[in-house]
């Protein structure tokens, strides 16, 4: 039985979190430049086209998500957990999806072509400043909501490693590890995992 997520799905889940860090860095570091200055510009820009490349992968990853079946936990948990880890799922990828639109139709409404990567997308909003500044204040609301969202996954992820001692989180690990807590409690020494088909 194949106990970790396919390759692509792996690849996909962990640069969507390398490009999170780096969207979420240079917002919030942009300030160490001077504001209307070229590298504070170009932060913003980055900012942007970092987060649309999110808003692109996630719709990869939902086609992966229905090519690939996930893995059964092992062992499995309550149903209740089941249950929440399916809401996080969910407003993950709502967040992920949300987030960058708002961005993009900030822009639009502030009548600022939408760089990406050496081309401009088209707007989305005819420019509107108010409905601009309201959209922006949304962006940043989520935006703060997004911490909390993806500080939640991690520590879900670890306190069923360490406390559950269940395989969610070695499911999703890029290289493959030895059965954890659960086997090396069970047996005394670590065992290795089940062979995968991929």
């Amino acid at each position: 039985m194949r106990n970790r997520y396919h390759p692509l799905s792996i690849a996909a889940h962990w640069l969507t979190l390398a490009l999170l860090i780096a969207v979420y860095a240079v917002i919030e570091l942009r300030d160490i430049f001077p504001k209307g200055s070229d590298p504070h510009e170009a932060m913003k820009t980055w900012h942007f086209m970092l987060g649309l490349t999110v808003w692109g992968l996630v719709f990869v990853r939902l086609l992966l998500r229905g090519l690939f079946r996930a893995p059964p936990i092992d062992p499995m948990p309550p149903a209740w957990q089941r249950a929440l880890a399916n809401a996080m799922y969910v407003t993950l990828y709502a967040f992920l999806i949300v987030m960058p639109l708002l961005g993009w139709l900030t822009l639009s409404a502030k009548g600022k072509p939408a760089p990406f990567f050496g081309f401009h997308l088209p707007s989305l909003l005819a420019p509107n400043k108010p409905l601009a500044g309201n959209l922006e204040d949304i962006h940043k609301i989520v935006g703060t909501i997004g911490y909390y969202l993806i500080g939640l996954h991690a520590l879900a992820a670890l306190f069923h490693h360490y406390v559950m001692r269940d395989d969610t989180l070695r499911r999703m690990l890029p290289w493959r590890s030895a059965a954890g807590p659960a086997a090396a409690g069970a047996t005394g020494e670590a065992t290795s995992p089940r062979p995968g088909r991929g």
